[in-house]
């Protein structure tokens, strides 16, 4: 493993060897090449630098890894020409685990680096440090406050304190302060004289857990690493980490990797979350790296939220990990009063329940929270006003003439607009019929805001969503529109949460459509006070196994009837699955390239995005490493012949189809 470019420099007698990664996003360079070290760089060139190598006639970035007496290549070596900084951002933990994770995921070394290490400010690291001693670990037992409505909860604790390393999937109760619970897990840990990682899906749950950090173990003990800090502040952030200042890091997913000293916990809320999955190769998820990290640290695991996912009842399942769930009678103390519209009972007093937006019982429930003075929800799952209209005369739907993209109504009275490519169709026509009147097809929340104004006049109306994402709201009559994941807290909780158009959930092409839409159910559902004074009215058939979780609020039995379902079928996580996108050439070239496994079986084709097509690989999960390793190969292979069509590589991606 050698660049074989001559230096002109004059070595000093027994330089020593310096393994170096460099910043080459080719599968077939993945692996370290050795480089001499110049006598003048000897110094600064410590594992975990950012250096500067020549690289196949180029300067080029890398990491130094290691150190080494020799090298076991017989040529001539090349020297290192820069050290970047003397700062060692890499720690040899992480090194170790963004090798793991490329490997799980049959990416390149290089690629889960520049997810691991944030890019370098210069002015920051040129910074005073900070020689203040870290305030002092609390000490003596952490007070398990909410845990005690869990029964293995308190135990979960003890053991964090005790420096040991429990490993826990928690399904938590409406209404529960799971900030608060997460600073009780990571003051334990801290306690027990170790540090933690925990990460959050956005900014607004981040917010809520700074805040109870601070709360429970005073300032300066953690930091948060978030994309959205910018490029000063969230580099400070992790060279604090780096530097051993905190012992705590939380975030959202730029979180995963951080550098903590001594890791004893790493904790995930809410791991279903889409915002989990990393969207640049080699397209991890938050989840997975935080799980390789227990094992490479023999750290405890907190895996927490309404819902429960399959992966998480995977774990539970296997003996991984425990389930912390509170009995039934706690469940029935908490949650609210949950009813569907879609039951036979309901059908029969309300015959229009099956095709009404707003049954009756919806209506009913809102308006006795409103003459009670209460809050009430409604999670809309479409953003904007309409966001897919229809033929009034025939029901044809409205399509763009220049791409045959779904044509959608901004604002009432508003021209009609292609959500494809943006053209404007101010002259439609229906071609089935000539019609020229619209009506909705598909009701977004502005939409939805502006019936419920009307239908309840005077009555603030709120709406929060991708234009605007309202944090909380006050304790008093209002009806709150909001998408799914953008529900503000209200003070004191809902007096009714209405869950419309579930339909949209329900009916998405996707593996995960009855799991995401309970997950978003349990969510806004979790807002409401508990009962008699908080109700939930959910606008779909109460036979539906997500809407019998719902109104039992039993996410583990849904979880684990998923699991059976998947392990039938041969779905993620039963079986492991990488998906292979790419023109039909170049995926057919790279799948005849690869050596996969004897029990591998190919699926597909189907159609991606962009007229490119799809092939699935699916294997026992046992044969997991050999699948991405293959893959890896077969990508290296094409890439040292310069394949011109580029092929995308996913392991258990989040969407199959």
């Amino acid at each position: 493993m050698t660049t074989t470019k001559r230096s002109d420099r004059r070595p000093a007698d027994g330089s020593p060897v310096a393994r170096v990664c460099v910043d080459v996003p080719l599968a077939h360079l993945d692996r370290p090449f050795d480089y001499l070290v110049p006598a003048e760089l000897d110094e600064a060139a410590v594992p975990g630098t950012r250096v500067k190598v020549r690289f196949a006639g180029q300067l080029v970035d890398g990491w130094l890894l290691s150190r080494a007496d020799d090298s076991g290549h017989t040529g001539r070596l090349a020297y290192l020409e820069k050290v970047v900084s003397p700062e060692p951002v890499l720690a040899p933990e992480i090194a170790r685990l963004a090798r793991a994770v490329a490997d799980r995921y049959a990416g390149s070394l290089a690629d889960v680096l520049r997810l691991a290490v944030p890019p370098r400010h210069a002015r920051v690291e040129k910074e005073p440090r900070d020689d203040q001693p870290t305030p002092p670990a609390p000490t003596g037992a952490v007070d398990p406050r909410g845990w005690r409505d869990y029964p293995t909860g308190p135990a979960m604790l003890r053991a964090l304190a005790d420096g040991r390393a429990p490993r826990a999937v928690w399904s938590a109760l409406p209404g529960e302060d799971w900030a608060a619970r997460y600073a009780d897990a990571v003051a334990a840990t801290v306690a027990g004289g170790r540090g933690a990682v925990v990460v959050v899906p956005d900014a607004r749950d981040l917010d809520r857990l700074d805040a109870a950090l601070t709360a429970v173990l005073g300032p300066g003990r953690h930091v948060s690493l978030s994309a959205a800090l910018g490029p000063a502040r969230r580099y400070r952030a992790f060279l604090a980490a780096r530097r051993g200042q905190v012992p705590v890091v939380i975030g959202t997913r730029a979180a995963m990797f951080a550098p903590v000293a001594r890791l004893g916990l790493v904790a995930i809320w809410d791991d279903g979350d889409d915002l989990h999955s990393e969207p640049r190769a080699p397209y991890p998820h938050a989840r997975d790296v935080l799980l390789t990290r227990v094992h490479l640290a023999e750290a405890g695991a907190l895996v927490g939220g309404y819902a429960r996912t399959a992966e998480g009842q995977l774990l539970v399942e296997t003996g991984w990990a425990r389930e912390v769930v509170a009995d039934r009678s706690t469940v029935r103390a908490r949650v609210p009063a949950i009813a569907p519209t879609g039951d036979d009972p309901q059908l029969a007093r309300d015959p229009g329940a099956a095709t009404a937006r707003l049954p009756s019982l919806a209506w009913t429930a809102a308006r006795d929270a409103l003459r009670q003075d209460l809050p009430v929800l409604v999670q809309v799952p479409r953003r904007g006003y309409l966001p897919s209209i229809s033929c009034a005369e025939c029901r044809t739907p409205a399509r763009c003439v220049h791409c045959s993209g779904p044509l959608a109504l901004p604002a009432a009275g508003g021209t009609p607009a292609c959500r494809w490519c943006a053209r404007v169709a101010a002259a439609y026509a229906c071609p089935q019929c000539g019609g020229r009147r619209f009506r909705a097809a598909v009701t977004g929340a502005r939409r939805t805001a502006e019936e419920l104004g009307r239908a309840f006049p005077g009555v603030p109306v709120r709406t929060s969503g991708r234009e605007e994402v309202l944090i909380d709201v006050p304790g008093g009559a209002a009806l709150v529109v909001a998408t799914p994941g953008a529900e503000p807290v209200a003070e004191g909780g809902y007096g009714a949460v209405l869950l419309l158009d579930s339909w949209a959930l329900l009916t998405r092409a996707d593996l995960r459509a009855g799991e995401e839409a309970l997950r978003r159910w349990l969510a806004a559902a979790a807002l409401a006070r508990p009962a008699p004074a908080g109700r939930v009215v959910v606008v779909a058939d109460g036979a539906l196994a997500p809407v019998q979780a719902l109104l039992r609020w039993d996410a583990g039995w849904f979880a684990g009837r998923e699991l059976a379902e998947r392990r039938e079928l041969g779905f993620p996580p039963a079986v492991r699955m990488a998906s292979v996108t790419g023109p039909a050439e170049a995926v057919a070239d790279l799948l005849a390239a690869a050596r996969l496994p004897d029990d591998a079986e190919v699926l597909g084709p189907v159609p991606a995005e962009e007229g490119r097509e799809r092939m699935l690989v699916r294997v026992p999960r046992a044969r997991a490493g050999a699948l991405a390793e293959a893959l890896h190969s077969a990508a290296g292979a094409r890439a040292a012949r310069k394949a011109a069509d580029p092929v995308r590589l996913q392991v258990d991606p989040l969407s199959l189809f």
